[in-house]
Parts: structure tokens; C-alpha cells; sequence
């Protein structure tokens, strides 16, 4: 899949007087929101605007151009330096994000081609084995996939495709896949 820079994010925490475990004195500390990147899942620190305060799933913009509630990006972020928060809020928020762009997603089932000569690219999906693969392929050979819905009528027994992406999405995440298929890098892991 083509990756673009992240334009825009989700805030999934809001750390207003940042990280508890920052020994540094009140005055020395500055606000941090942990958020994730719409296009590409990137996990990511952001610090904000003076005065700005944000929720959770509030969208704020992380372009080139002038941000509004966003001053500066710190960075990527590893899974294991989320908040309890963001923890909690991300399977939520990329469930989400999957279904808003549900075309991309079906796209990929539609175009998804063999890795090797004994794997397929939608073998690496969590409960798609080379059963579903098969009849997956077979299926889009006659007619591509419009959206979701199409999947789970047409391949027998197929887990929610969105679920089944958003566990991907998940697993990419934590570093825990070789082939990366919808997240760009991730952090790596701090101990």
C-alpha cells in the first residue's frame, strides 16, 4: 500500500501536565498527547499549543502547514509508552479509522497478490488461513469485493474483515510482524 506523511491524527491520551514518572520540576514539564497517525497508524508524541486542551478522539492536524492545537511532533512512539488511556482507546480507534476507509481496505483485499510461491499476502491476516485465501481469490477472480459486507456474504465462515485487519493493525503495532502491510515502522520497543 502507498504510504503518505501523516497530515492529520486522533488523539487517543492527553497528558496535561505530562508524564507522571518526568521527575522534573512543574514549570519544566510540557503538556504531551499521545495520538495515532490516520493514514498510516502511526503512533505518535505530540506536544500542543499553549492553552490547548484536547480529548480523546479529537482530530488534530500534524501537516506542514500551520497547526492550530498542535506546536510540535516529539516523534514515534513504541506500543509499551502508551498510557493506560491511549492503551484502552486504540483498538477502539482503529476500529474506527478502519471502517471510514473501507474502500482502501477492500482495495487490498481485491488486489492482495502472493509473497512467495507457498504464501499469499492475505495469509498474513489473523484467521486466514489458505482456506480463506482461496476462496477469497476465487471470489474476486469473478467479481472484485465492494465493500465489507460483500467479503463476509461471499467467503464462507470469514472472520469480520474489519476486526480481522484491525488485529493486524494491532499486531504491526507492537512489533510483532515481519511484513508490514498497514503501519509504516514502528517505534522500537524502550525498556
Amino acid at each position: 500500500m502507498e504510504r503518505k506523511k501523516e497530515e492529520e491524527a486522533i488523539v487517543l491520551d492527553f497528558l496535561q501536565n505530562g508524564y507522571p514518572f518526568d521527575n522534573r520540576p512543574m514549570h519544566l514539564k510540557t503538556p504531551i498527547v499521545q495520538a495515532i497517525g490516520k493514514n498510516n497508524f502511526t503512533l505518535l508524541e505530540l506536544v500542543p499549543r499553549k492553552g490547548i486542551f484536547l480529548q480523546p478522539y479529537e482530530e488534530v492536524y500534524i501537516g506542514d502547514a500551520k497547526r492550530d492545537k498542535i506546536h510540535h511532533i516529539n516523534g514515534k512512539i513504541p506500543t509499551n509508552k502508551l498510557t493506560q488511556t491511549a492503551k484502552s482507546e486504540l483498538k477502539h480507534v482503529i476500529q474506527e479509522l478502519v471502517k471510514k476507509q473501507e474502500s482502501k481496505f477492500v482495495e487490498f483485499f481485491n488486489k492482495a497478490q502472493p509473497i512467495s510461491t507457498r504464501m499469499h499476502i492475505l495469509e498474513l491476516l489473523p484467521g486466514v488461513g489458505k482456506k480463506h485465501m482461496g476462496e477469497i481469490v476465487n471470489e474476486r477472480k469473478a467479481d472484485p469485493f465492494k465493500d465489507f459486507s460483500d467479503i463476509k456474504k461471499r467467503v464462507k465462515l470469514m472472520p469480520d474483515p474489519v476486526t480481522t485487519i484491525m488485529r493486524r493493525i494491532i499486531s504491526e503495532l507492537e512489533g510483532k510482524e515481519k511484513h508490514l502491510l498497514f503501519v509504516d515502522r514502528p517505534a522500537p520497543k524502550e525498556e
